[in-house]
This record gives C-alpha cells, sequence and structure tokens, in this order.
C-alpha cells in the first residue's frame, strides 16, 4: 500500500503544472543594467528657497561635471513647500562611489556650493531606484510642468502587482493628454514603491486629462483593478529650474 501511495503521489506531480510567477518589473533586458537612479529631495528654510536656486543655478555645472543631472524642479503643489527634487544617473554603485570620493576632493564644488548652501538646508532625503524593464526614460515635447506620483503598494513586489500596474498607467498613457517620462522601482527607501513622472503642458491641461479619463471606461476598469494593491498614493505638481535638462 505504501508503494502504491508514493507512486500515486509521484505521478500527480509530474501532472501538476509548474506555478508561473509574473514578475515584469523584475525581469527582462533592464534586469542586467545597472544603471540607476538617485532621487534627492532638499527641503529649504522658507526665507532661503530663492537663494538655494540662485546659487544652484550659478555653481550646477561643477556637479554636472561628475554625473548626469537628469532634472531638477521646485515642489509647487502637494506636500511641504519650500522643496527641490531632483534626479541624478548612475551607471552602477560603484561609479556613484567614485562620484562621491571625487565631489569629496572637488574644491569648487565645496567652496562655492556645498558649504554656503548647508546653512539653507533644514532636510534632505534619498531613495534609489531602477526604471522598470517596460519603461524607458523619455523627454517632453516642450517646456511644460510635470507631475510626480508616488504610488505605495503592498507588500509582494512586482510579481504581485507589477502587471495589473502597468496595464494601469497604459490606461493613461493611451489617452494622450500627459506624456509619460519615466516609471522608476524603488530598491532603496520605502519598498513596494513606484514612481511615475508625467510631463504635462500645463496644469490646466493635466486637470483636463484628469476629467477625461474619469470617464474613460478603459481607464476605470484598469485603475480599480490596480488599486487592489494599492496602500497610498500621493502627488506633487513639479516647476522645472531654469538649468533643468528636463524643462
Amino acid at each position: 500500500m505504501l508503494c502504491l501511495r508514493s507512486g500515486l503521489t509521484r505521478a500527480l506531480a509530474a501532472r501538476m503544472p509548474t506555478p508561473q510567477v509574473c514578475a515584469s518589473f523584475a525581469t527582462g533586458p533592464r534586469q542586467y543594467d545597472g544603471t540607476f537612479y538617485e532621487f534627492r529631495t532638499y527641503c529649504l528654510k522658507p526665507s532661503k528657497m530663492n537663494e538655494f536656486l540662485e546659487n544652484m543655478k550659478k555653481n550646477i555645472h561643477f556637479r554636472t561635471a561628475h554625473s548626469e543631472l537628469v532634472g531638477c524642479w521646485s515642489v509647487e503643489f502637494g506636500g511641504r513647500m519650500n522643496k527641490v527634487f531632483h534626479i541624478w544617473k548612475y551607471d552602477n554603485f560603484a561609479h556613484r562611489t567614485k562620484v562621491r570620493k571625487a565631489l569629496a576632493k572637488d574644491k569648487e564644488w565645496q567652496e562655492q556650493f556645498l558649504i554656503p548652501n548647508l546653512a539653507l538646508i533644514d532636510k534632505q532625503e534619498n531613495e534609489i531606484a531602477y526604471l522598470v524593464p517596460w519603461c524607458k526614460l523619455e523627454k517632453p515635447p516642450k517646456e511644460g510642468v510635470y507631475e510626480l506620483v508616488i504610488f505605495q503598494m503592498k507588500p509582494g513586489g512586482p510579481a504581485l502587482w507589477g502587471d495589473v500596474f502597468q496595464r494601469a498607467i497604459n490606461a493613461h498613457v493611451n489617452l494622450g493628454y500627459s506624456k509619460l517620462i519615466g516609471v522608476f522601482h524603488t530598491e532603496y527607501g520605502a519598498l513596494n514603491r513606484v514612481h511615475v513622472l508625467w510631463w504635462n503642458e500645463s496644469a490646466d491641461s493635466r486637470a483636463a486629462g484628469r476629467h477625461q479619463s474619469h470617464e474613460d471606461p478603459r481607464v476605470v476598469v484598469a485603475v480599480r483593478e490596480s488599486v487592489n494593491y494599492l496602500v497610498s498614493q500621493q502627488n506633487t505638481l513639479l516647476i522645472p529650474t531654469s538649468f533643468s535638462p528636463l524643462k
């Protein structure tokens, strides 16, 4: 009887299909690409915002000599005011380490920007994120405003919610009212967090597009599916600085 049960168990196991895990965020060509993005947020003293931006505009070339600045914005709406948000690109972690060591030895950067601005900054935050495999970093067609939407998803990672999240984003993209600049999945910082950066011609065109999307059945269905995995979300309206590569 024992042999019969063992044989039956092996036969059933052979027939059972192997579970397939869908992890579209974590697989594909970009899984082997070490490129990542550092999100840096500086909370400034209210009376020092303009002084900080002027100093940054004047001396940013010392910093960009070491690594690529993707974009720099001031926060207009959403959350704490007097904030500067910027994104830096690195080839890998060794590259970032090399850059930080070089900056520590760069006297012009230290003396003309870093040291004078330390007294203006109230708080600093950073996160490390990768572009998701199904998205590449885009550029806007012309100058405009940006919306950064932060989605805090349920634990389990992209294997759990990656596909439905992608469908929700693509549903908005297909309406064409806003241009998707990039979708980033956090590696260091709050985990299961996704940052989505959009470009809009203006805050009013963004509002009109959102009203349109609320009436579109494709968007409604995709969003209803994705919110089952959503913990919270927050957005900010960003105004590009005069020296930001992304305008």
